[in-house]
């Protein structure tokens, strides 16, 4: 998994076409910001055959509470060694409104370890329920969200390190604020995420869900091939 992430993220010029998005904050500061691109499940067959594997989707099915699962999309974050890129606090939904309603889920897959050193995800426990709070751009600090944070919110704001092993993985709700600081490390730091919802989840918007995406008009069930049902 991790050679077959690794041989997109070498290659980005030759792949961006085919890819849904690569993070324009990196390509245009890659010393400062996270390596971060979409759609790689489309390019390389054994992230592919993960995202439909029964090992994933039929857990993520019962966290969720749906009999039939969708995939919305994968991404794919890297930190070199001693880069100062950070993913700052964010609710995933924050920047998935265009679907609705919020039932999605994340699965974060490590490709190699990942700890405190290297800038292992953390999340805020407690914080899916704080309600939805607005999207911060990607090449943000870490701490930006705070300006937009309640006192309450502020005083029940304690961040946990998820340090997994490479091939282990964590599960998120999508509102669940969580982020990554930097990576003061002599190790890479990659991650694999798949990102899934409730099969009948409609389109909020009339424009590309994804780039390079066809429409699918606001209000009709998203679906298609580029967001297949991988259960039920």
């Amino acid at each position: 998994m991790r050679a077959a992430v690794d041989e997109i993220r070498l290659n980005l010029e030759s792949y961006a076409d085919r890819l849904y998005e690569v993070e324009q904050a990196y390509t245009d500061k890659p010393g400062e910001v996270v390596c971060h691109f979409l759609g790689a499940w489309r390019l390389q067959e054994v992230i592919r055959e993960l995202v439909f594997d029964p090992r994933v989707t039929e857990p993520l099915a019962q966290l969720l509470g749906v009999d039939r699962l969708r995939f919305w999309h994968d991404q794919v974050f890297y930190k070199p060694a001693r880069h100062p890129g950070v993913v700052p606090w964010h609710q995933d939904y924050s920047y998935w409104q265009r679907t609705v309603p919020a039932r999605h889920i994340t699965l974060y897959i490590a490709l190699d370890d990942v700890s405190l050193a290297n800038g292992c995800v953390q999340y805020v426990p407690g914080s899916h329920l704080w309600g939805l709070l607005p999207a911060v751009p990607f090449d943000s600090s870490l701490e930006e969200i705070r300006a937009f944070l309640s006192d309450d919110q502020v005083s029940e704001f304690r961040p946990v390190a998820i340090e997994l092993a490479a091939g282990e993985a964590s599960v998120h709700h999508s509102h669940l604020l969580h982020g990554s600081d930097r990576n003061d490390s002599d190790a890479s730091r990659c991650g694999l995420v798949l990102n899934y919802m409730a099969a009948d989840t409609r389109s909020a918007s009339d424009e590309p869900l994804l780039t390079n995406v066809p429409v699918v008009p606001s209000g009709s069930i998203v679906e298609g091939e580029h967001f297949p049902i991988v259960l039920g």
